[in-house]
């Protein structure tokens, strides 16, 4: 329990004072007050903090006051930071010594890929060649003959698909030889 709490909840009659000090005289206007010193030894706090807090306002205000003004300088300037160019250019022969192995092998991958495609095209397109040119027996088809064309079907799919591919796979190398030129 508080001594605050104490000093109220006593059954002394009025409250006492839960100051201790005894008080000091004060005259103003030819009266005569009592003053306690602990609420003497507050208002003199309150005074420090109250200076205190003027100097921080003067502080800050010095501290910002020319921020509106450096805000305009700042959004309406572009910094350029110059470097010389045997800087410029040793960095440029860095980065293509890093990323030059990595661009030819994937051009390698690429074109492996490629070639790999164009077998598989090359495939497909003399089985299509042997079938178009298969005579069709149109009024009895046996069992294999719908097996072959249902085969020649799932072919002819996954040749369009290869040749999606083969395009995709064109258009990474154009890519990455524009890169590798460029850089």
């Amino acid at each position: 329990m508080s001594r605050l709490s104490r000093a109220t909840l006593g059954s002394r009659g009025p409250r006492d004072s839960v100051f201790n000090r005894v008080p000091a005289e004060y005259r103003a206007d030819a009266q005569s007050y009592k003053c306690p010193a602990d609420l003497e030894e507050c208002v003199a706090s309150l005074e420090d903090c109250c200076e205190e807090a003027h100097e921080v306002g003067v502080l800050l205000r010095a501290g910002t006051q020319d921020l509106p003004r450096m805000t305009k300088v700042l959004e309406n300037q572009i910094v350029f930071a110059l470097a010389p160019s045997s800087t410029l250019q040793k960095y440029k022969t860095d980065l293509i010594d890093e990323v030059e192995p990595a661009i030819k092998e994937l051009v390698e991958k690429a074109q492996g890929g490629l070639q790999a495609l164009e077998k598989k095209e090359k495939a497909l397109e003399i089985k299509v060649e042997t079938t178009r040119n298969r005579p069709k027996l149109t009024s009895q088809t046996s069992a294999a003959e719908k097996l072959e064309q249902r085969r020649q079907a799932a072919l002819t799919k996954q040749r369009e698909r290869l040749e999606e591919e083969l395009k995709s796979l064109e258009h990474e190398v154009v890519v990455l030889e524009r890169s590798a030129l460029e850089s």
